[in-house]
């Protein structure tokens, strides 16, 4: 699958902007804070619905517009499908799928992107919940279904944690708040399809994130990413990451964990009005020789690790889907890699279908990348050209 022809109106700093894009490589070359990274957001937003820089909409509405457009017609073959997004500045985005209206949460199904960004070193050196949002937007990407399972999960949390907070308020303790039972349920029934969809996912990232680890730093230093369940006594979130849970996904009895799991921690929970178990709480620990990525790892160590989660999301979107190869974005990447690092990266990353690439420098990036330069200056697209 290839992105054939992309169009804004007023998305980030661009008022109008039409740019045609082929397969294999793609470069967009631009100095910094001209908008070459916008285009990349664009793209990645029909898989993720959001953005890999900030959180909210507003920021990708250009300043003084109430909404923005972003269409692109993507090609598989023969077929062709043309994706519309509206990004509103509050409210709800809308969306189209050849000029038919459907739910915004319908586009993942038509585009396959992974986006690697400077940002993703927050994977592997941030707090738990930035990777938690790395597995769950993967686990969307490849079943749609569980945008719908984590957004029911995140409902019936905070609804229960409301309870707790209003419990503790009133004083109230123990057996007493009969009503927490019936949440109890909910949050055991969604969270466990959770648990079980991120343990499966963490076993088939194994191979290829080992593979393209050793193909971006020329060494095997045996990454490993293995989570750590809250369900089975540790607590990411309070700094107790020392025991990762490692209990086959398809056989373990966790929803037997999770509530045996609540029952233990239902005094702190109601001392502190926080629901202390769950997904919520869990955090994927990366290693590499053995050790933490974070707090352990060198700085292109940490790199490596980050850069080969998202080349083995790609793998895993490519086995899956019938659409073909995911698009691949590297964002402003090759600046950061020594001159192996980035000749490794491009083998690697010219196997698939279609790459686009955004670089300050245009030299930074590989000759093998270079066949059709996009050049950006101001949000405006001043030429293309092919090398």
């Amino acid at each position: 699958m290839i992105v054939e022809h992309l169009s804004l109106v007023d998305f980030r700093n661009y008022a109008a902007a039409d740019v045609a894009l082929g397969a294999g490589p793609n470069v967009f070359v631009g100095r910094n804070g001209q908008g070459k990274t916008n285009l990349a957001e664009a793209i990645a937003f029909f898989a993720t619905l959001g953005s890999h820089r900030v959180s909210a909409d507003a920021p990708m509405v250009r300043d003084g517009a109430e909404f923005a457009i972003v269409r692109a017609r993507l090609g598989h073959g023969e077929r062709r499908v043309l994706l519309e997004a509206q990004v509103n500045r509050q409210g709800s985005n809308k969306a189209r799928v050849n000029g038919a209206a459907v739910k915004t949460a319908e586009l993942p199904r038509y585009a396959a992107v992974v986006l690697f960004a400077p940002e993703d070193l927050q994977i592997v050196r941030g707090d738990p919940s930035a990777r938690r949002r790395f597995a769950d937007q993967l686990l969307i990407q490849r079943s749609p279904r569980m945008s719908a399972v984590l957004a029911d999960y995140d409902r019936v949390l905070k609804q229960r944690t409301a309870l707790l907070k209003s419990a503790r308020a009133r004083g109230i303790r123990g057996e007493a708040l009969s009503t927490l039972e019936v949440w109890d349920d909910k949050l055991v029934d969604l969270g466990t399809q959770v648990i079980r969809a991120r343990l499966a996912l963490a076993d088939e990232l194994s191979a290829p994130l080992a593979h393209a680890y050793t193909a971006i730093a020329g060494a095997d230093h045996r990454p490993e990413a293995q989570w750590v369940l809250s369900v089975g006594g540790a607590d990411a979130e309070d700094g107790d990451d020392s025991t990762a849970q490692t209990t086959d996904a398809a056989t373990a009895d966790i929803a037997g964990l999770f509530r045996a799991a609540l029952a233990a921690r239902r005094g702190a929970e109601l001392e502190r009005g926080l629901t202390l178990v769950g997904p919520h709480r869990d955090d994927l620990l990366l290693r590499v020789r053995g050790l933490p990525v974070k707090g352990y790892a060198s700085h292109g160590e940490s790199w490596s690790v980050a850069l080969a989660l998202r080349l083995a999301s790609a793998e895993l979107l490519r086995a899956d889907s019938p659409l073909g190869d995911p698009i691949l974005i590297l964002d402003d990447v090759f600046a950061e890699l020594d001159a192996d690092r980035r000749q490794r990266l491009a083998g690697l990353a010219a196997d698939y279908e279609q790459v686009i690439v955004t670089a300050a420098v245009e030299a930074d990036v590989p000759e093998a990348l270079r066949a059709q330069v996009v050049r950006v200056e101001a949000g405006r697209i001043l030429e293309q050209t092919d090398a």
